[in-house]
């Protein structure tokens, strides 16, 4: 990784190029050094426009800042916080500038925002999540706790792209050594270890006397899982200490890439080798906003496992407000839709990104949002925000609960929710497409103009989601027994083609031929101009 680090340092990006420029997507700016769209001058460029973000918007308070694992974290985190030290900000770290998970800086934030008054606390993680060991990435949690709205990242990216253009040399830092000794050192896995009562049955749990086992995939959910079994007494083995930023350890995912994906059976083959020794297992991503779960019946999928998390919390919250909604983004599985009808809950179907379910979490008003992509939080027992970012030590924590309060182990329990509403059959296809084919904007129920899809009725054309009408950046396509959803790829020249189906596999695999043909018709119009 050393090379990795050096390139870090030695290569100038070009702002004129578009794939080196600051580019915010659904969780912060990415890319690797080596072709100059992760490099010192893009931390630079991004933590002085952060700065500048914090004087226009009036946040006077502490910024935390964490990092994970990744052999570029601590190079970038290093450079923000000479930037931020230079500037004369309060800056948190995690002791000793250890490793800090996401969820742990959204409960920071919150928890000080909590005591009131006008000097509000925000936060900077450095983090790619779960992609490659070469990999960089850097996101924005303002005072809500929660990623960044596009309001305020596509000003940062502006103001961090000026920056690049005009020469980072004019960004003030400070000696690194300066820097770290002006930080205020700050217990982000005490003070998150120590209230995982209010949001979680600890005692239920820790009277179960389960075997559990947790796997953090070399990242930052490693002194969380133990301080969290030395503090509950906890029959729960850390199955995997080793930190190592080339993270070797690491099975290959279903592309022969090191990724560090907590919901995919390849990369999770260590975990799964070892599931018949345990209850329960979990498995995290590198900033631990991720979850991973195994039982005997092995890794669940995210999407089942959020309709069991749903179910589950509902009819055992009793302090929840039956007026509170539940939160899903439009790609996840509608078993979800069903769950919550049954239990007389208001669904709130969100676009693609768990930004959409900050200001509900935030607010309270919102008991649980959650992502296809194995990402998720929900509200305390008394209705209060935990984290307002996902956490998916928090979701592992939940699927133990249900276990040692239920006796049913999590892929039990979604046996009795589909043999009450069904099975669905759940797929991702990419497509390769031209970039004139990506023109998903011009795509509508006008232009689609489908009445049956798959053998049976269209019920719904969308391309804003029906919870707060956001645009979805493609377009749903539902009936009675199944749907599909599309969206370009943002970094390539492919569109994603969700479906599900709850008439077997042979009815999804008609419904995705159908979806593909009908958006390359209809695409190669709009690409062409001849869309009507």
């Amino acid at each position: 990784m050393q090379a990795v680090i050096q390139a870090f340092y030695d290569i100038q990006p070009d702002p004129a190029t578009p794939d080196q420029a600051v580019s915010f997507g659904t969780s912060g700016h990415r890319g690797r050094a080596d072709v100059g769209s992760f490099n010192r001058s893009h931390i630079l460029a991004i933590t002085q426009a952060v700065v500048d973000y914090r004087r226009e918007a009036g946040i006077q308070g502490p910024i935390f800042l964490g990092r994970d694992s990744h052999a570029l974290s601590r190079p970038a985190w290093e450079c923000s916080l000479q930037v931020l030290a230079a500037n004369g900000l309060e800056v948190r770290v995690e002791r000793d500038g250890a490793l800090t998970a996401t969820p742990l800086v959204s409960r920071a934030i919150l928890k000080h925002n909590a005591q009131g008054g006008a000097v509000q606390a925000d936060g900077l993680i450095i983090t790619p999540s779960h992609n490659p060991p070469e990999d960089g990435g850097i996101k924005y949690n303002p005072p809500h706790g929660g990623p960044a709205e596009g309001e305020i990242t596509g000003w940062v990216e502006r103001r961090a792209n000026r920056y690049l253009a005009e020469g980072v040399t004019a960004i003030a830092t400070v000696p690194l050594e300066e820097a770290v000794a002006n930080a205020q050192r700050h217990d982000f896995v005490g003070e998150y270890v120590a209230a995982l009562g209010e949001v979680v049955d600890m005692p239920a749990i820790a009277a179960s006397n389960l075997r559990l086992a947790a796997d953090p995939m070399g990242g930052t959910a490693l002194p969380v899982w133990q301080a969290i079994a030395e503090r509950y007494a906890l029959y729960l083995e850390v199955v995997n200490p080793a930190i190592d930023d080339s993270f070797a350890f690491m099975p290959p995912d279903h592309d022969g890439k090191i990724r560090m994906d907590c919901s995919s059976p390849a990369a999770m083959a260590n975990l799964l080798a070892m599931k018949d020794d345990f209850d329960l297992a979990f498995g995290n991503d590198p900033d631990a906003d991720r979850h991973g779960i195994v039982d005997a019946a092995g890794l669940m999928n995210p999407n089942h496992y959020l309709a069991v998390a749903i179910d589950y919390l509902i009819t055992h919250r009793p302090g929840w407000s039956e007026a509170l909604k539940v939160g899903k983004t439009l790609v996840s599985s509608s078993m979800i839709d069903r769950v919550v009808a049954d239990r007389g809950r208001e669904l709130f179907e969100v676009p693609v990104g768990f930004k959409w379910f900050v200001e509900g979490l935030h607010q309270g008003w919102l008991a649980f949002g959650g992502e296809e992509s194995a990402g998720a939080s929900f509200l305390t027992f008394d209705s209060h925000p935990w984290s307002t970012d996902k956490d998916g030590i928090l979701l592992c924590l939940l699927a133990a609960e249900v276990l040692a309060v239920t006796g049913k182990r999590p892929s039990e329990y979604y046996r009795e929710l589909t043999a009450q509403h069904g099975e669905p059959h759940y797929r991702r296809v990419d497509t390769p497409c031209s970039r004139e084919q990506q023109a998903f904007k011009a795509l509508n129920a006008e232009s689609l103009a489908v009445e049956e899809l798959a053998g049976d009725p269209v019920v719904g054309v969308m391309v804003t989601a029906p919870g707060n009408q956001a645009p979805i950046g493609g377009v749903k396509v539902t009936t009675a027994n199944g749907w599909f959803a599309a969206r370009p790829s943002g970094t390539e020249l492919l569109y994603k083609v969700y479906a599900e189906s709850f008439r077997g596999p042979e009815h999804l695999q008609t419904l995705i031929e159908e979806a593909q043909a009908l958006l390359t018709e209809r695409l190669q119009a709009a690409g062409s101009g001849s869309l009507t």
